[in-house]
């Protein structure tokens, strides 16, 4: 595909990036507050099942709350970086959020929702990969 047959995206204000970069940062530190709160205060009151759960969530959040940042970093190289900063949240929200929201309550038929916030994931990275050979590509 050349660059006249693909469709123009606006480029992402740094002001944009700030906010993006702040979004991810605060994901991050809600991953470390977490991972605390399971290993010192739900031990006692969740079942190993949960407490994995729990675990895993945290443990994502962290992934791709870095991840984010990675990408507001390279977005000099990644010409759609919005698409994939909003695929990574919404994985987050997703994936971690229906994890944390199962351990707490035992719910389980939210577990139908992980996998589309693993989804998400999957397609923001695939995405970046694209970006990033479709950069690589352009540059000669």
């Amino acid at each position: 595909m050349t660059d006249k047959n693909r469709p123009e995206v606006s480029p992402i204000t740094q002001k944009t990036l700030s906010k993006w970069a702040a979004l991810f940062a605060i994901q991050a530190a809600l991953s470390v507050a977490a991972g605390a709160f399971g290993a010192h205060a739900l031990t006692a009151i969740l079942d190993a099942k949960a407490l994995g759960w729990w675990h895993t969530a945290s443990q994502y959040l962290m992934y791709h709350a870095l991840a984010g940042l990675l990408v507001v970093a390279l977005s000099s190289l990644v010409s759609s970086c919005k698409r994939i900063l909003i695929l990574l949240s919404l994985g987050n929200l997703f994936f971690a959020g229906s994890l944390y929201t199962m351990a707490l309550t035992g719910y389980t038929y939210l577990g139908a929702i992980t996998p589309i916030g693993g989804f998400c994931y999957l397609l923001a990275w695939c995405y970046l990969a694209l970006c990033l050979w479709r950069s690589t590509r352009h540059q000669g």
